[in-house]
């Protein structure tokens, strides 16, 4: 058996062109973005857009308003939101409540918007995708009908 020299090739995941071109390397070094930066970048860019009650589906929420009623808890900044972040691209995925009333096609154009600049502005990464995943409508009086109709009917 004779022992081959192989040379690597460069993996997709290679730092090599973000050092060509990217903003996020140099010749002085490479700075890496944790996925969790851009979800609380991309949630609290999304809470900002007027007409967004909330973020994640009804199983989060939950659990978060159960967290919330720890002391020194509080609730995920990226609650709702998943991203995929590459060396030069990130892709994020939104499941947001929207406020009875607000026309959810303007408001995806404007949270849209608001997520692409606030991760581009803050981490020199390319947003490449927003998916917004609107899991429900908020309608103004439910959380009182909710706290009232738990109390029974004798009191």
């Amino acid at each position: 058996m004779t022992n081959t020299a192989t040379t690597a090739k460069p993996s997709s995941n290679s730092a090599t062109p973000a050092t060509e071109n990217g903003a996020l390397a140099s010749t002085q070094g490479v700075t890496t973005i944790a996925d969790t930066v851009v979800q609380k970048v991309a949630g609290l860019a999304t809470r900002e857009i007027t007409g967004v009650h909330a973020l994640g589906g009804g199983a989060v929420r939950a659990f978060n308003a159960l967290r919330e009623r720890i002391p020194g808890a509080t609730a995920s900044a990226g609650q709702g939101v998943s991203v995929e972040v590459g060396e030069r691209q990130a892709a994020v995925d939104l499941q947001i409540v929207v406020e009875y009333g607000v026309a959810i096609a303007d408001l995806a154009k404007s949270v849209r918007r608001n997520v692409i600049g606030a991760v581009e502005q803050m981490t020199g990464l390319e947003v490449v995708e927003v998916n917004i995943n609107v899991s429900d409508v908020h309608i103004p009086g439910d959380d009182d009908a909710d706290e009232h109709t738990e109390s029974g009917r004798v009191q």
